[in-house]
Order: C-alpha cells, then structure tokens, then sequence
C-alpha cells in the first residue's frame, strides 16, 4: 500500500510540473505572442467615476469601439459632459448618477439600468479619491471616505452585477487598483491600504469563480496598477527623474487600460515596465529595493 501510494504520490508530482512548465511556455509566448483584442460591440460597459479622468477617457474608448455605455458619477455636470462627448462621436453612452458607497443606491441603480438599457456585461470600478496627507493628519470622515469609495463600493457593484455575469457566463470585470496598491507610500497609508485591498478583491473573487464546480470561465478580470496619473488627484508629485517616469494623462492610461481588457490581461502596470521592475524587486530581501526606491525618489507630497 505505501509502494502505490508513493508511486501515486510522484505521478501526480510528474503531472505537476508538466502542466506548470507547459503553463509556463505558454505565458511566454503570449508574451512575445499577445492575443488578438476582442470585439466588445454590444458590451453594455458601466463605468463609474465617468465624469472626469480615465473613467472619462476609457468611456469614449469602448464607445468608439461599438461599446454601450453606462456613465456612473455622483457629479452630474461632468458626467453629462461625458455622455454628450460619447454621442457627438456617434457613440451609445446613458447617464446615471449615484453615491457608490450607498449599498441601497446602488442595488436601485441596477434594476433602473436593467429596465432602461439591459444586463451591464462589463463592469468597470473606477471612482477613486486619494486624500495625501500623513496618516496622523487624516481625519477619521477621510479615512472612512476612501475606505468607502476605494473598496466597498467595488463590493456594493459587484453584489448587484456580478449575478447577471454568472448566469450567462459571460462578463469582464475591471478594477483600478494602483502602483501605491503594490508598493507603500508615505502620504497615502489609507490610500495604500485601500488599493492593495482592491488587489486581494480581485484575486480572491477570481478563485471564488475559477473553483466554483459550476463553469464561470466566459467571466475575466483585469486589475489595472497605473503610476501617477494627471487626473487632478495627484496635487503635489515629486518626480527625480520625469524622463524615466512621468506623468501620465489620462489618454495614455486609457489606452492601456483599454487594451488590456480586450486581451484579457488579468493585471497590468501602466507603464507596463513597472510591472517587471517590481516583480524582480520582490525577489530580493526587503531591503535591497528599498535602496532603489531612495534612488527613483518619487511619490507625492502631502496636499496643502
């Protein structure tokens, strides 16, 4: 019996390392290789935060590409500036406004959008605050805002559009995390906290679906990790090297951002260079990046 089961035992070993060093290969062509970008005309693509920004940008993105899109801002000025933009371009585009951290509101957002445009089949998490101060400064309504903005509000939409997904196996969920969501940065501990929360979020609901006995694999995630971004939350950048690592608008995240959706890239850094410098970071001790950290000598000065 011991003899089986360790035969056994090195079989399932041999399995293993077969299918992790196929997996591997493959991961690396792809690389080399990327998949064609998929089509997403008809997709009905709600994006929060679409008033402004990248969520602006990426809502005129995925019309122009065919999409539907449901513009969510708790600003109806600017959201309204989005949806007339969309349609000038001969683009679908419908205004919705609604606080993302009422969990009631939301839920009633998803019925009126299911009666007046249909089932959201790409759900884009994108509003986002980022109070910049030391975390002794900050007030306990700033720490609960983010908290609610940044994380809960990803749950609250989830809870209310995920459902649909699942039945037609079929969605794409989006999440704006940050490179603050993988790296700590003085003036931005709740910030921080709240971006590697979003993180955890994403990888946790994708192996909530993945070993689900039920077939979830039509739904894909993308988590989405830009660097400092001119939207107008990022007052007070402190840059040494701007040639190295500038500031991005929010055109060219939006771009990326775009891209990687459509070819169903499960993470992505922008720029995508961030990704690699940070992954080869973490295999050192703790210490050691830390000293290029103190060399590139950029984050965000407190806000005034």
């Amino acid at each position: 019996m011991k003899v089986y089961q360790g035969v056994a035992l090195a079989l399932e070993i041999l399995v293993l390392y077969i299918k992790m060093t196929l997996t591997w290969f493959h991961c690396l062509y792809q690389f080399f290789v990327p998949q064609e970008p998929k089509s997403v005309s008809g997709e009905i693509i709600l994006i929060t935060g679409a008033g402004h920004g990248m969520g602006r940008e990426t809502a005129m993105r995925f019309a122009r590409l065919g999409g539907i899109i449901v513009c969510v801002d708790i600003n109806p000025a600017g959201n309204q500036e989005t949806v007339d933009m969309i349609k000038e371009n001969k683009g679908k585009a419908h205004r919705y406004e609604c606080d993302v951290t009422d969990r009631d509101a939301v839920n009633a957002l998803a019925e009126k959008i299911r009666r007046e445009v249909g089932e959201v089949t790409m759900l884009v998490n994108n509003a986002g605050i980022m109070p910049c101060k030391p975390l002794l400064q900050q007030s306990v309504k700033e720490i609960r805002s983010t908290f609610d903005v940044n994380i809960l509000a990803h749950l609250w939409l989830l809870q209310a559009f995920l459902p649909s997904m699942m039945e037609r196996n079929h969605g794409h969920i989006v999440a704006m995390s940050s490179m603050a969501g993988v790296v700590g940065l003085r003036n931005l501990v709740p910030y921080c906290a709240t971006k590697f929360a979003v993180k955890g979020l994403m990888e946790a609901l994708h192996e909530e679906l993945r070993e689900d006995p039920r077939d979830f694999s039509g739904i894909k995630f993308t988590v989405i990790y830009p660097y400092i971004v001119d939207t107008g939350l990022c007052k007070n950048p402190k840059i040494k090297f701007p040639s190295l690592m500038k500031i991005l608008t929010p055109q060219e995240a939006s771009d990326s951002i775009v891209d990687a959706v459509r070819r169903n890239y499960f993470e992505i850094t922008i720029p995508s260079s961030l990704y690699y410098i940070n992954t080869i970071c973490r295999l050192f001790p703790r210490a050691v990046p830390i000293y290029l950290k103190d060399f590139l000598d950029s984050g965000l000065e407190a806000h005034t």
